[in-house]
């Protein structure tokens, strides 16, 4: 995927204006209030599936502060004064953080107390208070309390000799102001809500009541002796971002431990929320002991903390959530009608087999292939990147299955990914005492390319097989997130991938490949040169064009190079899902650009590369969203496409994500508008809900 050289048409590199990127940051709240409009679309989305998304709402928010907010206050205490792409400086970007969340929250908070509480209770499901409980159910939470909460509990008052306890990130707490009956001193008090409950506990019957406030109403138990003036509910999120500094760390595995155990102590909040009416003075106790500002204080109504909703939202209710989805076997990789499982090597010599999941099924495309692989006695090795998996996975056990079988297996597995650090350690421990070859890739880089290469013995003597994707080796994820993956035994592709992996695992210095652009060096310099090309065919009077899918575009040099080829007359269309730094629309700059995101019931996760080449498209599949710590710090590779069936399916799903009767946000300069309902006030089409019913029919007739 490199351009072509043109010696007659020069390549003009216009000034272009400093006010040109969006900001990040405030580009992915933009991004988290689409996520919200979803909990608001009564029309398109079932009522559960709605409380769903205020979770992931509050979840997505949670991770921001601990990670976004948490670095740029790292930026400010320690005096960075660099402004962003968008020119903010790091306190105006934190203020306007602020401001935008606080404004974001409240909007959540509105429509799970106005709109999705109420209609829950009107499908008789309710998040009740205690003063709502009948005389039985209080009983019975006085049981629970007694026999499950009670010998959990541990209080934590502050005094003179009991200094403000540690508060960890994400946990629910009551603050309680206690007095003594004797000395009519008054104290403060520390309740952690345990997580061995759900945090909505059920009642039966579709009831449900808060934990804390079950908690709340037993407090005389807790406190015995003392009065209990008031209570609330309280959360801080601190900054949980792993720091390891690998040129300091003779052992990358044991100084992520050690980093990973400071995670849970002496994190600095980054955010506080807490109940509506908290008392004036508990308040500004917990903002003196806690060392946090005014503006980073979030008053929220109860509950806190929405996650809980996910919980709710997997209720047994079919009616009110999206309709029951079983992906289907690719027709190229279909079990023989005897009902064995397909020999997918015998599928693979004559043809390369493009995936989309979660349509087409992971379990007998991906996760087969690795299993076969592994039970195949003519397979003598197999080379693997992990980057995420899942906690019961059978892909893990496949590379066990085959260490132990006495092939010649390597992991590549990546221990630095965030929050999913100690699961990966885990991993990669078990791997080793299997017999694996465990490798945690290179020195300040991140592998996050999606790679698994297989190596067999045949007839006609060794074969290499590959599979290249845009998402995670996760069976879980899998059916819940969309991606593309191909599979093949081209002997360009895969003597590609096999260098890739020489250069990860050994000291190899490879950079050069045939058809894979990979990060770092070659992702940003591929697409830039592609972009450019597009320029000089349209100069030419050929047809030009640029099609992207990713999940965030945040790169200065791509942007600019896509800003280049608007202001050239290159038609160029953005599928992006969260942040997007570029401004479409923008006169002088960006008329050509087109903006769309698109969220569902599947999170849309592919990275899909279309450049019209004068006629004959380029195409490519990949891992890399198009940001500064995918092109720069990390491994990456994107693949090109050569069968025309397959660019074409890549080309089809952008004409349906590009058509006006398909549900979608709209980007016009920083501003995202929501276009779900037609003239006459229908849904638009849903293209998530188009391609499981569409798919499976034409699965169906290629079989």
């Amino acid at each position: 995927m490199t351009a072509v050289e043109d010696e007659d048409i020069e390549l003009e590199q216009p000034d272009l204006p400093a006010d040109r990127f969006s900001d990040r940051e405030l580009s992915w709240l933009a991004f988290n209030n689409r996520v919200l409009d979803l909990a608001k679309d009564a029309k398109r989305v079932p009522l559960l599936e709605r409380a769903r998304f205020l979770a992931i709402f509050s979840s997505n928010l949670d991770e921001f502060f601990m990670v976004r907010v948490a670095g740029l206050k790292r930026r400010m205490a320690a005096g960075v004064a660099v402004p962003s792409n968008s020119g903010l400086m790091p306190r105006e970007l934190h203020d306007a953080i602020l401001t935008r969340t606080r404004e974001l929250v409240a909007d959540a908070a509105a429509v799970f107390a106005d709109d999705v509480r109420p209609a829950l209770a009107q499908h008789g499901i309710e998040i009740l208070r205690w003063d709502q409980l009948t005389d039985d159910e209080r009983r019975r939470m006085t049981e629970l309390f007694e026999n499950r909460i009670f010998p959990v509990l541990t209080p934590l008052a502050v005094d003179p000799s009991h200094p403000f306890p540690y508060i960890s990130g994400l946990s629910v707490n009551l603050a309680v102001l206690l007095r003594n009956p004797v000395t009519g001193v008054r104290q403060f008090a520390r309740v952690k809500v345990p997580t061995i409950l759900s945090r909505f506990v059920p009642l039966g019957g579709g009831r449900f009541v808060p934990l804390e406030d079950v908690i709340a109403r037993h407090l005389g138990q807790l406190f015995s002796g003392m009065q209990i003036i008031g209570h609330s509910t309280f959360r801080v999120t601190r900054n949980e971002d792993v720091e390891v500094e690998e040129d300091d760390a003779e052992n990358l595995l044991f100084a992520l431990e050690k980093e990973l155990l400071r995670r849970k102590i002496g994190r600095p909040p980054v955010r506080l929320e807490v109940e509506d009416d908290i008392d004036d003075k508990m308040l500004e106790l917990l903002i003196s002991e806690l060392d946090i500002s005014d503006k980073e204080v979030f008053r929220v109504p109860s509950p806190l903390d929405l996650r809980g909703l996910f919980s709710l939202a997997d209720l047994d209710r079919e009616a009110l959530l999206y309709p029951s989805f079983l992906p289907k076997t690719h027709p190229e990789l279909a079990e023989v009608e005897t009902a064995q499982p397909a020999d997918l090597f015998a599928a693979l010599k004559n043809r390369e087999v493009l995936l989309h999941h979660p349509y087409d099924s992971f379990a007998t495309s991906v996760q087969r292939f690795i299993e076969q692989a592994a039970a195949d006695p003519a397979v003598l090795a197999i080379k693997q990147t992990l980057y995420r998996t899942s906690g019961d996975s059978p892909i893990i056990d496949a590379l066990i299955e085959a260490a132990q079988a006495g092939k010649q297996v390597l992991a590549l597995v990546e221990i630095k990914a965030r929050f999913d650090e100690q699961a990966n350690i885990a991993w990669a421990r078990k791997l080793e005492k299997a017999g694996c070859h465990v490798v945690y890739g290179m020195l300040g880089l991140k592998t996050h390319c999606k790679l698994s290469l297989v190596v067999r013995e045949e007839p006609a003597g060794l074969r290499r097989y590959v599979h290249i994707g845009t998402g995670n080796y996760n069976p879980k994820t899998a059916r819940m997130y969309e991606d593309m993956g191909l599979l093949t035994s081209n002997a360009v592709i895969t003597d590609d991938v096999a260098r890739l992996f020489n250069h990860l695992s050994g000291m190899a210095q490879e950079t050069h490949y045939k058809r894979l652009l990979v990060a770092p060096h070659g992702v940003r310099r591929g697409l830039v040169e592609s972009i450019n090309n597009e320029i000089l065919n349209h100069k030419r009077g050929l047809p030009a064009g640029v099609r992207i899918k990713v999940n965030s575009i945040v790169d200065e040099a791509t942007t600019d190079a896509l800003y280049r080829a608007s202001m050239a007359g290159v038609p160029v269309d953005l599928w992006v899902r969260g942040i997007c730094s570029v401004r479409p629309g923008v006169p002088g700059l960006s008329e050509n650009i087109r903006v769309r995101s698109i969220l569902g019931r599947f999170l849309e996760h592919s990275r899909l590369f279309w450049f019209a080449n004068a006629g004959e498209p380029k195409v490519g599949i990949g891992s890399s969203d198009l940001m500064h710590r995918n092109l720069d710090r990390r491994v990456e590779v994107v693949v090109g496409l050569n069968n025309p069936k397959h660019i074409a399916q890549i080309e089809s799903l952008f004409d349906l994500a590009f058509d006006e009767g398909t549900a979608s946000w709209w980007l016009e300069g920083d501003t995202w508008t929501q276009r779900t309902l037609g003239a006459d006030g229908e849904p638009l089409l849903d293209i998530q809900e188009h391609l499981i019913a569409t798919m499976g029919q034409r699965r169906a007739l290629e079989r």
